[in-house]
């Protein structure tokens, strides 16, 4: 009988390379992104008894020796939701964005519709889309998939933010050059005559 023998070794747990992964991700990853890099779940575990990680949702880990950054736990909520889907979005968007200084008293995940059955942990909104993300839809703030300064604004006109709120978001956009009143109505055309008029209104409002 013939034996195959092989000369490659089993992967090794590899730290180094889940800690660059984290430093994208404001300190946090996921078990799947540790299994990636050979680290068993026995493995965190002893790691989480040593001190040296945390455990902060259900999947969601944190590097402890990480520097701890403002909405740091933004970058954990939509990580447990589920990094390729989650998009951080409306109040939340908005806030990372810097474009209004109101603290969400949640934050805000959207997801596919195809993802309604998700129970997100305490502390997260989970809001549904049956609209694709186009490019022009996201961008990304310290590693975290966010809904662009345009999208998040039509999106909390729609959730019912209170109409100052929408009006000061398009002003500060507007100005800053985060997005344009022709972009603003593209948007809010595929949404109710409502949002619509609400988004025409503060255009309106925003000029000299």
């Amino acid at each position: 009988m013939v034996v195959l023998m092989h000369d490659t070794m089993p992967e090794s747990p590899d730290f180094t390379e889940l800690f660059q992964i984290a430093s994208g991700q404001l300190g946090y990853f996921t078990a799947a992104q540790a299994r990636g890099k050979a680290i068993t779940r026995m493995l965190l575990q002893h790691h989480i008894m040593q001190g040296r990680i945390t455990r902060v949702y259900r999947g969601v880990y944190r590097f402890r020796d990480y520097p701890s950054t403002m909405r740091e736990e933004v970058a954990a909520a939509w990580l447990a939701v589920g990094k390729d889907d989650a998009v951080v979005s409306h109040e939340s968007a908005l806030d990372l964005l810097e474009i209004i200084d109101i603290i969400p008293n949640a934050i805000d995940i959207t997801v596919p519709r195809s993802k309604r059955y998700l129970s997100p942990p305490d502390g997260i909104t989970l809001h549904t889309s049956t609209r694709p993300f186009e490019a022009s839809d996201i961008t990304y703030r310290n590693g975290i998939r966010v809904t662009s300064p345009t999208r998040s604004i039509v999106d909390i006109a729609e959730a019912g933010t209170s109409v100052e709120h929408v009006e000061r978001a398009i002003a500060q956009a507007l100005q800053a050059g985060m997005t344009s009143e022709r972009r603003l109505r593209s948007v809010a055309a595929s949404r109710s005559q409502r949002v619509q008029g609400v988004i025409e209104h503060a255009i309106e409002l925003s000029r000299p």
